[in-house]
C-alpha cells in the first residue's frame, strides 16, 4: 500500500494549518517519521517542509501528486523533534495532529523586532571643532547641541537624541546625508528578566541535599538518564537542590527547563535562579506579551540562555541540548492541560526527556499519587529530603470543630482560638496568612451542625448540587432530590457549601480593624505585575494579614509569617471528584508549610467539620505515607487512578436528541470493541454511561460523558483510535463534537 505524507513549509503559527500531500518513494519509507526535515518539489523550485503526518489515504488524484526528493541529512532542528512529540501527544491524548502543534510551537509568530539605533561620530576631532564652529556662527542649534554631545561621548542612543536632547529627525537624518555621523542599527531582544538585580549567591547543601544532588549527577555523569520523585518536607531547601542540579548541567554543556505550577510563583522563584545564573535564566508564561514569548522562544533556540523558568507551556522550549527537565510541585493540577489536547505535563516531560536523553526531576512535600505509586513500583527513583533547612522545627497543627463552634454559639468563619492567634500575631507584628482551599464552587451538600455530606451510594464521592433542585453523581448518573433537612441528624443547617475570599476580608477588617490586610485571589491578580506587587507588598510587611485561595499556598517563604489558618478544609474534601481527598491533604500540608519558616516556630489552625477524616488527621501529623496508604486502598477499591486507568469521553452538540443518540451509539459501538477484540477480551473494561456532565448546558451546547476504566493505558488509546475512526466515517457526527481526556484531573 502506497503511504503518503503531510508536510507544513512554514512552521510559523499562522501557517500551521496548511498541509501539502506528497508521495512517500518506497526507498525513503524506512527513513520518513514524523518531524523529519524533507526535500520537495514546489512549483518550478526545490524547498524543504517537516513531514506533519503520515496517511495511507490520498488526499487527492495519485497520479498527480509528486514524489518527496530525499530526507536532509545535515543537522535535525528542534521543531523536528518538538513535532515528533506532537505526534505523540496525539496519539496518547486524543486531538488533531494541528491541535498537538500549536500546543508544542506555541509562540512562534512573527513579530516585530526591537531595533536600536545608535548614531555614531564620523569626524575626526579637528574636523568636528571646525563644524562645530560652522554650526555655532550660522545659529544651527540642534545641530550644533548633538555634535557637542557626540564630541564628548562618541556614539549615542537615537532615542536619547530625539526625546533627550530634543533634536529632530529630520535633523538627524541631515546630519547623516553630510556623513557627519552614521546611524547603526542592530535588533535588540525583549527580556522580561533585565529589570532584576543580582544579589549574589552564597548558600552551601546541608548533608542530605548534597547526597541527593550526588545520586542524580553520578548518573547523569555516566549518561544513564533517570525519572526521579524527590520528595522533600516543606522548607527542606528542593529548590537549593535544583539549582545545584542545573548548573552541572551547564557544566556538562546542556539546557534545562524548570516549570512552576503558576504565575504566582515566579517572581520569588526567578529572583533565586536569577541570583545564580543571571542573564541565563529566561521566564515563559501567559502574562508576556506576544513579542516577550517570541523573543524567549528565539533566545532559547539561538542558545542565548540556559534554563527556561515557566509554568506548563515552558516544557516545549525549544532548546537543542535539553539535559535536564524539574518539574516542582509536581502534585499539581495546573500541570493538566484543560484544552485540546488534555496533556500531562509530567509524562509529556518524561517524553521529551527521553528523546533528548535526559533526566526529569519531580518534586514535591507531598508528591501526587499517581508518582508515589509509580515510585514504589520502582519506575521513578525516590529520594527523600526529610528535615527542614538549619534542622528547624515544622510548626504545630490544630484541627478545630466547626460543629462545636456552631454549638457555642459562634457563626463566624473565624474560630474563636483562631481569632486568640491572630490576635497574638498583632501584637508581636509577625504576619498570619488565611488560606481558603476553594477551587471553583464547590457544590456539595452538607450540614454545619453534624457535618453530614451527602455522598453517592456507589461511588464514595459527594454529590454535585445542580440548578433543577436535584443532586448527581458525576461517575455513574445516580441522582437524588436536595433535601431540606439533614438526613442524618435532622437539622436544618444543610446547605450548598460556598464561601468566599472578599466576605473573609470584610469580616477579618471588621473583626480587627487595626490590622492591615491584602487579598490576593483572581479577581485581584488580573493585571500583569499584580502577583508581584501583592507578595513584594506582603514580603516587605507592608501588610499583617494575607487572605487568598491556593495561590498563596504554593512555595512562598515568608520568614515573618508565623500563623497560617486554613479557614473551611471541607472546600476541597467534597468536591464531586476522586481526587478530593489527595487535594485536601495536599493544601493543608501545603498551607501548613508556609507557617515558621524563620526564625520563630510556627502555628497552623485548620478548621472543619470533618476532623475524624484521614486527609486532615495525616496532614495535621505531616504523614504523608499513612495518607497514601489510605488514599490508595480507597482507589483500589474505586477502580480509580493510578491503580486502573480512566479515559472520560466528553460528547457535546446544540442538538440535546442528537447528543443524546449519538452517545448511546458510542456506548453500544465501545461495548461492541470490547467483546470482539481479543486483546480487549482478556481485559476487566468497565463502561459507565453516557450521563449528563456536571453542567448539563453551557451557551445552550448540551453535554454528555462516557467513562471508560480499565488497568491498561494502551487499551484505552486503541479504544480511542477506534472511535476516531468510526466517527470519521459517519456523518452523523459532524453536529457532534467528541473530546477525550485520559486521567481527568477534576470531575465533570
Amino acid at each position: 500500500m502506497s503511504k503518503y505524507a503531510n508536510i507544513i513549509v512554514d512552521i510559523s503559527h499562522e501557517k500551521l494549518d496548511k498541509t501539502f500531500q506528497y508521495l512517500v518513494p518506497k526507498e525513503l519509507e524506512q527513513e520518513i517519521e514524523l518531524g523529519v526535515l524533507v526535500d520537495i518539489p514546489f512549483g518550478h523550485r526545490t524547498i524543504t517542509g517537516y513531514v506533519v503526518e503520515l496517511t495511507d489515504e490520498a488526499e487527492f488524484d495519485v497520479s498527480r501528486m509528486k514524489p518527496i526528493i530525499g530526507v536532509k541529512k545535515d543537522s535535525v532542528p528542534i521543531e523536528s523533534q518538538l513535532i515528533a512529540l506532537a505526534g505523540w501527544m496525539r496519539k496518547n491524548y486524543g486531538a488533531t495532529m494541528n491541535q498537538a502543534l500549536k500546543t508544542v510551537i506555541p509562540i512562534k509568530q512573527k513579530t516585530k523586532a526591537i531595533e536600536r539605533k545608535t548614531l555614531k561620530l564620523l569626524l575626526s576631532k579637528e574636523e568636528a571643532l571646525h563644524t562645530l564652529a560652522l554650526f555655532e556662527a550660522k545659529h544651527f542649534t540642534a545641530k550644533a547641541r548633538l555634535l557637542r554631545e557626540l564630541m564628548q561621548e562618541g556614539e549615542l542612543d537615537y532615542s536619547v537624541v530625539t526625546q533627550k536632547l530634543h533634536v529632530p529627525a529630520t535633523t538627524v537624518k541631515n546630519l547623516e546625508q553630510q556623513r557627519i555621523l552614521k546611524i547603526e542599527v542592530s535588533k535588540e531582544y525583549r527580556n522580561p528578566v533585565n529589570h532584576l538585580k543580582v544579589s549574589g549567591y552564597h548558600l552551601t547543601l546541608n548533608k542530605m541535599q548534597q547526597s541527593v544532588v550526588d545520586v542524580i549527577t553520578t548518573n547523569m555523569d555516566a549518561n544513564i538518564p533517570r525519572t526521579y520523585l524527590l520528595k522533600g518536607v516543606t522548607g527542606s531547601g528542593k529548590t537549593e537542590v535544583y539549582m545545584e542540579l542545573i548548573a552541572h548541567t551547564i557544566e556538562m554543556g546542556k539546557q534545562a527547563i524548570v516549570l512552576i505550577p503558576e504565575i504566582a510563583l515566579t517572581y520569588q522563584t526567578v529572583m533565586r535562579f536569577y541570583n545564580r545564573f543571571g542573564d541565563r535564566v529566561s521566564i515563559m508564561n501567559s502574562r508576556l506579551s506576544q513579542g516577550e514569548r517570541y523573543d524567549q522562544y528565539l533566545r532559547a533556540k539561538n542558545g542565548d540562555i540556559d534554563i527556561m523558568i515557566g509554568p506548563r507551556s515552558a516544557l516545549f522550549a525549544p532548546f537543542e541540548r535539553l539535559g535536564l527537565i524539574i518539574i516542582d510541585e509536581e502534585h499539581e493540577n495546573s500541570y493538566k492541560s484543560e484544552t485540546v489536547p488534555r496533556y500531562h505535563a509530567r509524562e509529556t516531560a518524561i517524553e521529551r526527556a527521553r528523546m533528548n536523553q535526559a533526566s526529569v526531576v519531580l518534586g514535591s512535600a507531598t508528591p501526587s499519587v499517581d508518582s508515589y505509586y509509580q515510585a514504589r513500583k520502582g519506575e521513578y527513583e525516590l529520594l527523600e529530603l526529610t528535615e527542614r533547612v538549619q534542622e528547624k522545627p515544622l510548626p504545630s497543627c490544630e484541627v478545630i470543630d466547626l460543629r462545636e463552634e456552631l454549638r457555642n454559639g459562634n457563626r463566624s468563619i473565624l474560630s474563636e482560638r483562631l481569632q486568640e492567634l491572630m490576635e497574638d500575631r498583632l501584637r508581636k507584628g509577625q504576619q498570619t496568612m488565611l488560606f481558603l482551599n476553594r477551587r471553583g464552587v464547590a457544590g456539595f451538600m452538607s450540614c454545619r451542625a453534624c457535618g453530614h455530606v451527602v455522598k453517592c451510594p456507589h461511588c464514595d464521592v459527594s454529590l454535585s448540587q445542580h440548578n433543577n433542585g436535584k443532586m448527581v453523581c458525576h461517575y455513574c448518573g445516580y441522582e437524588e432530590t436536595v433535601p431540606n433537612v439533614c438526613p442524618s441528624c435532622g437539622s436544618k443547617y444543610i446547605s450548598g457549601f460556598k464561601a468566599g475570599t472578599q466576605k473573609i476580608e470584610e469580616m477579618v477588617k471588621q473583626r480587627f480593624p487595626g490590622a492591615r490586610v491584602l487579598r490576593m485571589d483572581f479577581d485581584t491578580t488580573r493585571t500583569k505585575d499584580s502577583y508581584e506587587q501583592i507578595l513584594q507588598a506582603f514580603a516587605n510587611q507592608e501588610a499583617d494579614i494575607l487572605i487568598g485561595t491556593q495561590m498563596i499556598v504554593k512555595g512562598h517563604d515568608f520568614p515573618n509569617v508565623t500563623l497560617v489558618g486554613v479557614l473551611a478544609a471541607d472546600m476541597s474534601l467534597h468536591v464531586s471528584d476522586f481526587h478530593a481527598a489527595e487535594r485536601t491533604f495536599q493544601l493543608l500540608t501545603q498551607a501548613a508549610g508556609r507557617a515558621g519558616r524563620g526564625d520563630e516556630t510556627g502555628d497552623v489552625v485548620i478548621q472543619t467539620y470533618n476532623p475524624e477524616h484521614y486527609a486532615v488527621l495525616t496532614a495535621k501529623a505531616q504523614d504523608y505515607e499513612s495518607f497514601y496508604e489510605q488514599e490508595i486502598m480507597y482507589r483500589q477499591f474505586g477502580f480509580y487512578p493510578p491503580v486502573w486507568n480512566l479515559l472520560l469521553v466528553m460528547c457535546t452538540s446544540e442538538q440535546e436528541k442528537l447528543l443524546e443518540v449519538m452517545s448511546e451509539k458510542l456506548v453500544s459501538r465501545l461495548q461492541s470493541y470490547i467483546d470482539t477484540d481479543e486483546v480487549l477480551q482478556k481485559e476487566r473494561i468497565q463502561l459507565v454511561g453516557p450521563t449528563d456532565a456536571a453542567i448539563a448546558k453551557v451557551n445552550d451546547v448540551y453535554r454528555k460523558i462516557i467513562y471508560i476504566k480499565t488497568k491498561e493505558y494502551k487499551s484505552l488509546v486503541l479504544l480511542k483510535d477506534r472511535l476516531e475512526d468510526y466517527m470519521k466515517d459517519n456523518r452523523d457526527f459532524q453536529n457532534v463534537s467528541v473530546q477525550f481526556d485520559f486521567n481527568p484531573m477534576s470531575g465533570f
